[in-house]
């Protein structure tokens, strides 16, 4: 079995391998491979019969196709994760190959998917009636309501039908329950809060049962979490990526993720303006704001503006709140939401506090538009 695939990044980065949930390709990681990839070289594959793979005959299971993924790997040491079924053969790996893996992430996946009835009763239903028969159900289970996956169904009605119901039938035999306790990689397991395909109960099964992972769970996110809610996703990787790299990266880290919410003409300014009496405050609030905080799993860009909004209002800190409704704007809340946000602290933070923020905020708003004309 070959797999198709393509790596990315930095040659002379660690090697962090992701795969893909069953009628999805390698594309499925696009989303997070841009931050991913600043630090890593990503390996992406397609499973059989999706994207770029040949097709392959039924009889394979899950262990094979992790030995499949591992012919790929030349590096004695890699990260490996994936969603879904590409969650289960990085669990897989993990457990077989332990002494290799120096991270886990399992994002929306399960040490065992149900019952088999279901599995093999899709892989019938697909081989009689085709791909498109599955798509109603799927957009139910993969998104929450009112999400636009049409890019990823049109890959899906693609795959080949004979290659999908052989991953139905690995599926079905796939019960890793017994082994989790193999696992000795740091582990993170992604859990989408809405998710019907792999529920949280699976999720809470995974955590518990291999030793010291972590869990976070991605509201308003349902399966395939990683495309509809990117950026809590993708912070949720990096933050465990990260954990144990040394201060002098979670600098840099804290210095990408001050320029992406900031903006580089404001840190370019800072940075400027620094002098020996302040570089150490300048690295201080570098790495312990915008790495330690900024950077933790559990919480999207979106949600933490929304707080630091309110702390900043219920302070009286103007001059920061005038540079985070900069940010906020950045980290993808609109007018409407942030003057939401200001509107409910002149209830817990008091009127005075509230009219002094709307005025800032005005300001801010109306130089933002001097700016673009």
């Amino acid at each position: 079995m070959k797999l198709h695939h393509r790596i990315d990044g930095p040659a002379d980065a660690p090697l962090l391998v992701l795969g893909p949930s069953l009628g999805t390709t390698m594309e499925v990681w696009q989303p997070q491979l841009p931050a991913l990839t600043e630090s890593w070289r990503v390996l992406r594959y397609d499973l059989p019969g999706h994207g770029g793979s040949a097709p392959a005959a039924a009889g394979f299971t899950v262990d094979d196709l992790a030995r499949a993924v591992l012919e790929l790997v030349e590096d004695e040491r890699f990260a490996v994760g994936g969603v879904s079924l590409g969650g289960a053969i990085a669990s897989t790996i993990a457990a077989k190959a332990a002494n290799r893996v120096r991270k886990l992430v399992l994002c929306c996946t399960s040490a065992r998917f149900g019952e088999p009835g279901p599995w093999l009763e899709r892989a019938a239903l697909v081989r009689g009636k085709g791909m498109a028969a599955l798509v109603p159900a799927l957009k139910a289970r993969w998104f929450t309501p009112g999400f636009d996956g049409r890019r990823v169904f049109d890959r899906f009605v693609e795959v080949d039908v004979e290659s999908y119901a052989a991953c139905c039938e690995a599926i079905a035999t796939f019960d890793l329950t017994g082994r989790l306790g193999e696992i000795t990689a740091p582990t993170l397991v992604i859990a989408g809060s809405e998710d019907p395909a792999t529920p949280l109960d699976h999720a809470l099964t995974l955590a518990g049962d291999i030793p010291g992972a972590s869990l976070t769970v991605v509201p308003r996110a349902s399966h395939l979490a990683n495309v509809e809610r990117p950026d809590a996703v993708t912070a949720a990787v990096l933050g465990h990526l990260r954990s144990d790299e040394p201060a002098e990266n979670a600098f840099a880290a804290g210095m990408r993720t001050r320029r992406e919410v900031l903006g580089d003409a404001h840190v370019d300014r800072a940075v400027a303006a620094t002098t020996d009496f302040t570089r150490d405050f300048q690295e201080l609030i570098t790495r312990y704001a915008w790495d330690e905080i900024w950077n933790r799993p559990g919480l999207d860009r979106r949600a933490r503006s929304c707080v630091t909004l309110t702390a900043l209002v219920a302070r009286g800190q103007m001059e920061e709140l005038a540079m985070h409704v900069r940010a906020a704007l950045r980290n993808g809340l609109t007018r409407e939401e942030i003057k939401e946000i200001l509107l409910q602290t002149a209830v817990y933070c008091g009127v005075p506090a509230a009219n002094a923020a709307f005025a800032v905020a005005r300001r801010t708003l109306a130089d933002i538009d001097a700016e673009g004309r």
